[in-house]
């Protein structure tokens, strides 16, 4: 077995790639494979805490489509990802997998609230953390999100798992000359306004040094070859 170049990891998974083929609600076999992954990093002795995105069931603003206030909006996106968090946890629980669920807004009787020390407590013990409900305020990102957790729990890296294998110069759907990227830096996210992730995203990783690897979650064992250091999708870096 090739050796992790990683210890701790943030894993963000979108919504839309844990509904599969169906491109909504939940996909139990990607689901399935997802977490058969997860074991084997666990296996390999990485820290693993996961956040996932709730685009499978409620985009907040985006889906609302202006008929909302946006904050309401998006707090029925929070509570699309606590779905999905649920959902993976279970999973996880089938398959022998110790995790814990930790929301932004408190939610006591179906999972921990989002306590820091005992977040990283829990990656200690190898456990698998899943971080829901966003930030826990409006206007932020599940990618914001990623990058927050990531820098509060000391990840090494963030991985980034979508729809799309890569960094793109322009969107490879709509543009066939498009370029992928091997590597790039956060600057040049920026500059060029590449869709990696968010602005707000970006500009804090790049702040808080931290590295995120793009790739598609198509093929779930991606995530076992990004954590041994294959150039499975795009690196975005310093």
């Amino acid at each position: 077995m090739a050796k992790p170049v990683y210890k701790r990891v943030l894993l963000k998974i979108s919504g839309e790639a844990l509904a599969g083929d169906k491109h909504t609600g939940l996909d139990f076999e990607m689901i399935g494979s997802v977490c058969d992954v997860i074991k084997e990093c666990l296996d390999m002795g990485v820290q693993v805490g996961l956040v996932v995105g709730g685009g499978n069931f409620w985009r907040g603003a985006k889906n609302s489509g202006g008929a909302m206030e946006r904050t309401r909006a998006d707090h029925m996106g929070m509570l699309a990802t606590v779905m999905n968090a649920l959902a993976v946890a279970d999973v996880c629980e089938q398959k022998g997998i110790p995790v814990r669920v930790q929301t932004a807004i408190e939610m006591r009787a179906i999972a921990e609230p989002y306590i820091r020390s005992r977040a990283i407590r829990h990656l200690e013990k190898g456990r698998v953390v899943i971080f829901g409900a966003g930030t826990g305020n409006p206007y932020f990102s599940t990618d914001t999100a990623a990058v927050l957790r990531a820098a509060e729990i000391n990840a090494d890296v963030i991985l980034l798992a979508k729809n799309v294998d890569g960094v793109y110069s322009a969107d490879p759907v709509k543009d066939p000359t498009a370029v992928k990227y091997d590597a790039i830096t956060y600057d040049d996210v920026l500059a060029q306004h590449l869709a990696v992730m968010d602005s707000t995203a970006t500009s804090l990783s790049m702040d808080n040094h931290i590295p995120v690897l793009l790739f598609a979650l198509k093929d779930p064992k991606n995530i076992i070859r990004a954590l041994c250091g294959e150039n499975v999708g795009t690196i975005v870096r310093e």
